[in-house]
């Protein structure tokens, strides 16, 4: 099996690979374009998808990071209290090595 090595990847180029993964597979995607006068640390994306009749809606938060970048303490206390609301709501923090998981969690229903 092939050594599968890191490419170095900014935080926009991430949202953009994100961003691109969350509309195939048929989700709702938000990122706020700039942040700078909006409340601190809320994070990155908001994915929203409907539920079926198996299947309940869900909801995702995600802070997207590069590999070394660093969370926060605003931005643990929002995906922590989000994270607290309601069962149907997942708060995540991805990174660029995390993209396996972000396929499984965004391909299943």
């Amino acid at each position: 099996m092939p050594t599968r090595v890191a490419i170095p990847m900014t935080e926009k180029q991430f949202l953009a690979q994100v961003r691109e993964l969350a509309h195939l597979y048929g989700w709702l995607f938000y990122h706020t374009h700039d942040s700078r006068h909006s409340p601190a640390g809320f994070p990155d994306c908001v994915l929203a998808k409907a539920g079926t009749a198996h299947h309940p809606a869900r909801l995702i938060v995600a802070e997207l990071k590069s590999a070394t970048g660093k969370l926060t303490d605003t931005q643990v206390q929002w995906l922590t209290t989000l994270g607290q609301v309601a069962e149907t709501v997942e708060a995540y923090v991805w990174r660029p090595d995390d993209f396996d998981s972000i396929v499984t969690c965004l391909s299943r229903q």
